[in-house]
Order: structure tokens, then sequence, then C-alpha cells
């Protein structure tokens, strides 16, 4: 079955439903400024090393996109981050950097009406240091030795719940889980929960932090990773013929989602435009895509109709990309479904530099494709040897590329429980 031809409806002109971004906010292997992020993705930096925040000396796989020297000074104070799982510190300190550079720090924030701001960062995996630890003290020390924290900072809700605490956000407040498309999943959520009249701002990503031993140990068991212990940083190679699987990565990627309306009213600096979204499923298997890449085109025809964006519009996308061995030409395959005509796209692998961070994958691609879209520049798919034949699009390899973006589109898939599919 091919993806259907969708004829591409008018843009959205309503103030009150055309939805801006106003503010980002990101924890990464780079740090958590976005401009230093964004120069080290254009460098062609990578971010992957040895796995040092637990002993992995016996794991089969002993390198990820580990975050160092994480500084939550000014967003946290010292009794709660002690106690707070790292996906939980890495949400706080993005979601605050976000509100920051949309210009609303704590002063102008009491001035609004928050319950007309929510919050919806979400994660695949949760508070699993908590998790894993709270299950420890159980079976070493009986469950009288549980923390009182065990269970909330364990639910995958609890970034979007102690976000809105520190802040006094009153609007929407949830989260969604959806594996490595739940930023993506969260976006078009948010987007929707404005367009509807509900909110005029959402605060929306991801956030994850498992690179720890549970963690590695159930993605090893899964035979997802690759392998590359002698040489990590050249472990993740999207499309290229010797990938043997995906780098764990980490960290959270946050946006702030305004109505135009209300954004130009309060004098909000316009940083870029969400179009649209579609959220579709495989309904096939749990790891593997369809091999007739129907998930995937048939979520990109949709996301372009939500946008009313031809594909002859669209001139990037931050791919998946996740250097699987089937995952990668499936959805090459399904792109090229969709853009018949590819000779003017350029596509790249954020994840070659970065890993697959997991929930907050479509949280820090998200801001990689918009800093492609204000910058004009393009970050390189590192570690691109020996390209798949099969590959025609120009997957900007291993060197940056100059390219004036008209539409750019993020492309985030997960693959747990029959493969939902998520793109903005």
């Amino acid at each position: 079955m091919a993806s259907p031809t969708v004829s591409a409806p008018k843009r959205e002109t309503d103030p009150k439903k055309r939805i801006v971004i106003t503010g980002m906010g990101l924890v990464s292997v780079f740090g958590s400024d976005i401009d230093t992020f964004y120069d080290k993705l254009l460098q062609g930096v990578s971010g992957i090393s040895l796995i040092d925040r637990f002993d992995a000396s016996n794991f089969s796989v002993r390198f990820g996109g580990q975050i160092r020297d994480f500084s939550s000074k000014g967003y946290i104070d010292g009794k709660n981050d002690r106690r707070l799982d790292d996906c939980w510190r890495y949400c706080l300190v993005a979601g605050r950097r976000a509100l920051d550079n949309a210009s609303l720090g704590p002063e102008v924030l009491k001035t609004m009406d928050r319950s007309r701001i929510g919050v919806l960062v979400g994660s695949g995996m949760g508070g699993l240091t908590a998790f894993s630890n709270g299950v420890e003290a159980l079976i070493q020390k009986g469950y009288k030795k549980i923390t009182p924290f065990f269970i909330p900072y364990s639910i995958t809700n609890m970034g979007s719940a102690l976000l809105a605490i520190d802040t006094g956000l009153m609007g929407p407040n949830y989260s969604i889980s959806t594996a490595c498309a739940t930023a993506n999943y969260c976006f078009y959520a948010a987007a929707n929960h404005i367009r509807r009249g509900e909110a005029d701002i959402m605060v929306a990503g991801g956030t994850e932090a498992a690179i720890m031993a549970t963690g590695v140990g159930g993605f090893i068991a899964c035979r997802a990773l690759s392998q590359r212990n002698e040489d990590p940083q050249k472990a993740s190679r999207p499309w290229d013929k010797d990938r043997d699987g995906f780098v764990m990565g980490e960290g959270s990627g946050v946006l702030i989602m305004e109505s135009l309306e209300h954004a130009t009213k309060r004098g909000a600096n316009i940083i870029a435009e969400y179009l649209g979204g579609a959220i579709t499923c495989d309904a096939h298997h749990m790891t593997d895509p369809r091999s007739d890449g129907l998930g995937v085109s048939s979520c990109i025809a949709k996301s372009l109709e939500d946008a009313g964006v031809s594909p002859e519009e669209v001139n990037y996308v931050n791919a998946h990309a996740t250097s699987t061995l089937a995952g990668d030409l499936a959805e090459v395959n399904a792109i090229k479904k969709v853009f018949k005509d590819t000779s003017e796209i350029k596509m790249n692998g954020t994840k070659s530099m970065i890993g697959h961070g997991l929930g907050a994958a479509g949280g820090l691609e998200a801001i990689a494709t918009i800093k492609a879209i204000t910058t004009g520049w393009i970050h390189p798919t590192i570690n691109q040897y020996n390209l798949e034949p099969d590959v025609t699009i120009d997957t900007v390899p291993n060197v940056k590329k100059n390219h004036e973006v008209h539409v750019g589109m993020c492309c985030v898939c997960v693959c747990v429980c029959a493969r939902a599919r998520a793109c903005v």
C-alpha cells in the first residue's frame, strides 16, 4: 500500500491558532547553552565517551552520550537537587532555561494568568535511577527501607509536575510516554491545546537519563546497541553500511510554544513557527519497522497536511537515523515515497554526535532543526564512510553545509509497543 497523495490545504491564518516558538532550553552532552550545543554539532564533534557513572567494565557495551559536569545551580535548591533523579534535574533546568529564553522569568510569570500556561514534558523511561534504587532497597533491606520518594520520582509525569510546582504554571499538565517519539508527541499535543483555546503558552518537550546500569543493561538485552567499544566516537553511523546499532544518549530539550496572538501582544521574540504535525502507528512489531515503510510515510504525509505544506516546500529533514540496520533504510524509503524529488533536500542525523536521547531525542533534535532554520547552516552526519547505495538523499556527510531552509521537518519514530510515529 503506497502512502496517499495529500493535497495540502491553506495554512492557518488565525493568530489565535498559529503557533510560534518563543523560547528554547536544553541539557545535553555538550552542556546547557544552545549556541554551544549547535556550534559543537556544526563542528562535527562527537559527544560519545566511555561510561564512568557506574562500573561498566563487565558490560558488552561500555560507552554512551553521558552528560558530565552538569550543574543545576540557580535552578534547583540543594536539598531537592540531592533527592531528584537526573531525569527530573535535566527537565527542570531545560524548562527553566527555555522560560528564561522566552523572557518568561519568575517576575514576569507572576504578572501573567498562569492558568493559561501549561506544561507537557514527557519521558520514555521516567526516573529510572529512582526506580532501580527503590527495587534494590526492597530486595536487600526490605520494604521499610524504601524511600518515600520512590514512587513520585519514578513516574513519568513528574517532570511536568515539578516544573509546574516550581513556576506556578496551572494550565494543562501531564506527560506522554512513547519512547523515542515522546517529545514530538508532546509538541503535537501542546500545539492542539493552544489551537483549542485551552492555553496561551505550553512548555513542551522531553527528558531522559537512562545511562545507568539498568538502562544500559536493558538495551543490551534488546540487542539494540552498537558494540564498537574500541572506537565509541565512531559507533553511531547512520546510513553507513557498517552500522551495528544505536548509541545511548540522555538529556532534555524543551520548547516554549505560544499562540501568535499572545506572543505578539507581549512583544515576544519569535524564533520559528510550528506549522503542524501528526502521529501514526505501524501496528506491526515491537522493534522492527514495516518493510513497506507505511507507518513513516503516512505520518509524514499527515503532518504535511496538518501543516498546510506541500512536499515541494520541505527542503530539510532532521531524521530519526538511529544507526540500526533496518530502521535507517526504512525511514529513507518512506521519505522518498512522500518526497518524489529529493534533489533539494538535505537530511542529517543528530544522533551521530549525541547518541539516542530516547524520550529526550525529539526535544534535542527539534532545537537542532530550529537552529538550522535560523542560522542557515546544516550540521553534518558524522561517521559516514561507506554510505548505503539506496540512500540517494544528501545526508550532509561529515562536514556542515550552508543551506537556506524553507520548511524543516523533525521525524522521530519509536520502537516500543507497535512502533508509534510522530513527525513535526
